[in-house]
Parts: structure tokens; C-alpha cells; sequence
């Protein structure tokens, strides 16, 4: 597996494509706009074989697989300007739960929050529209897919420090989105972890 090393972004996690791609710590694209997440952190690259055992975890039904992947966000637990008090998994429409029987980031999701004695908390967000599967769109059209998907709790998530939790970070699109929910009702701030991400 594919683990993402140093030098990265300091908010948005990526690898710089030459050494000197960091301007104080951040890529060209975070030092022109910060992003929303304050933080985007993943111990993978989607790569294969983390590419095909992630979608057999998410498509194919292997949902035992979630438990050693989670251990790799345990042991990959990078550290945060701002420690999350609260993990939440980004939640699957209904319709989708139903069809899946699980959701894959709430499989990573608890695990990892009993590992370190934190606060996992799935309910505190919801989708509440079923959205075309981001695969194959491009940036643009995966933030329009996403947004205003989301709603957040804001009496479990005011006045916190918030980690959403999901299995690939791509553009971020649904992270924002999510983020975007989260942070109306009143978190302090919010950052993510995935397992993988796209280079």
C-alpha cells in the first residue's frame, strides 16, 4: 500500500508535485484560498490494492475488511492543530443505506473513535438528498452534487471541535459540503481523515 509521506500541505493533505511546491507550508491552491476543512489528512494514496479493497468494501459486500483498514487510520492517526472532540462519519442517504446494508465510513468511524477515547456520534449528521454517486464527475460537478446535502445536530456538534470521517477523499466536494452543515449550526471548526486519497 501506497502511504502518503512528508512533504504535504499543512491544511489540505496533498503531496506537492516537486520539493519546492510548499509556500510556507501550504500548495499554490490552499495559499490562494483556504479551504473550509481546516485540516485534510489520509495515510493512503488510492492506489491499488487500497483502490480495489476499498471497493470491495464499499460495493461488493466485504464489509470484514472495515476492521484492518480501520486499524490503518489508528495507526496513522496524524496530528491535529486542533484535536477533534467528535468524530462523525459522513452518513449515506436512506435509500443507499438500505441497498448497502452499512456504511462503510461508520465502519472505519467507531473503531477508530474507541481506539482513542473519543466521542463517535453518526446521528449528528444527516443526508437529507440522495445524490448521484460522485464517481466519474469532475470537480465542479461534484460540489453541485453535494451541495446543501447535509444537516447537522446542533446540539451535539455547537461549540466543537469536529473530525468527519469517510473512506476516500477525492476533491473534498462532500467533506465541504458536510463541512458547510456542520460548522452553521455552530462547530468550531472542522477537519478530515480518510483512508485514501486521490493524488
Amino acid at each position: 500500500m501506497a502511504r502518503v509521506v512528508e512533504p504535504i500541505c499543512h491544511h489540505c493533505g496533498r503531496t506537492p508535485e516537486t520539493a519546492t511546491g510548499l509556500i510556507g507550508g501550504l500548495c499554490p491552491t490552499c495559499s490562494a484560498a483556504r479551504p473550509l476543512l481546516h485540516q485534510m489528512r489520509a495515510p493512503l494514496h488510492y492506489a491499488e490494492p487500497t483502490s480495489g479493497i476499498i471497493h470491495s468494501l464499499k460495493y461488493e459486500g466485504y464489509f470484514a475488511l472495515a476492521a484492518p483498514l480501520a486499524r490503518i487510520l489508528i495507526d496513522g492517526w496524524p496530528v491535529w492543530d486542533r484535536p477533534p472532540a467528535l468524530i462523525i462519519p459522513i452518513p449515506l442517504h436512506p435509500r443507499r443505506r438500505r441497498q448497502r446494508g452499512y456504511n462503510q465510513s461508520e465502519l472505519l468511524a467507531r473503531p477508530l473513535a474507541a481506539a482513542l477515547n473519543l466521542e463517535c456520534h453518526p446521528s449528528a449528521l444527516r443526508r437529507t438528498r440522495h445524490t448521484a454517486p460522485q464517481v466519474g464527475l469532475g470537480p465542479q460537478a461534484r460540489a453541485e452534487n453535494v451541495r446543501g446535502a447535509f444537516e447537522a445536530v446542533a446540539g451535539v456538534v455547537a461549540g466543537r471541535t469536529v473530525l468527519l470521517v469517510d473512506d476516500v477523499l477525492t476533491t473534498g466536494a462532500t467533506m465541504t459540503a458536510a463541512a458547510e452543515a456542520l460548522l452553521a449550526v455552530g462547530a468550531v471548526d472542522v477537519s478530515a481523515y480518510c483512508l485514501a486519497r486521490v493524488s
